[in-house]
């Protein structure tokens, strides 16, 4: 499964309210349980996201973070993506703040699609000219037409 085909116009927040790491995690797992039927315990994502980020941070370079979990409380690979435009400090590899955030949750059980995601984002970490675009997109239809190419 693409990223675009796990990008729902209900589950892209543009801007994101929070300003700090705890905060983008619970805006974007809420906004997924809220917007979808694909939660079934908001807590329990979080609580796994959390537990991962607690392994080591998921904030790449190029000012992209990727944060996720894998829980039962999910039904099917599901995804958040929210944007920072000032950035937001996360841990990450190059010690910029991250500006993209692309939540990936999963069922313990379907790691396919979940690597797929993370493996299209990894692509698209490497577009400087695009992640810009991204990060100046002024709504949810403005960013996923940019995704998609439109």
């Amino acid at each position: 499964m693409s990223l675009i085909e796990l990008i729902d116009k209900r589950t892209v927040k543009v801007p994101l309210e929070a300003k700090d790491k705890q905060g983008v995690l619970r805006e974007l797992v809420d906004l997924l349980a809220l917007a979808t039927d694909k939660v079934s315990d908001p807590e329990a994502l979080y609580q796994a996201v959390l537990d991962r980020e607690a392994l080591g941070s998921t904030g790449l370079s190029e000012g992209i973070a990727v944060p996720h979990g894998k829980t039962n409380a999910v039904k099917n690979v599901c995804l958040a993506l929210g944007v920072a435009p000032d950035g937001i400090e996360f841990d990450t590899a190059d010690g910029k703040p991250s500006r993209l955030f692309f939540l990936i949750a999963a069922s313990t059980d379907k790691a396919g699609p979940h690597i797929a995601a993370l493996a299209d984002i990894a692509r698209l970490a490497q577009s400087s000219a695009l992640i810009n675009a991204l990060v100046r997109a002024r709504d949810a239809s403005e960013l996923i037409a940019i995704l998609q190419g439109d």
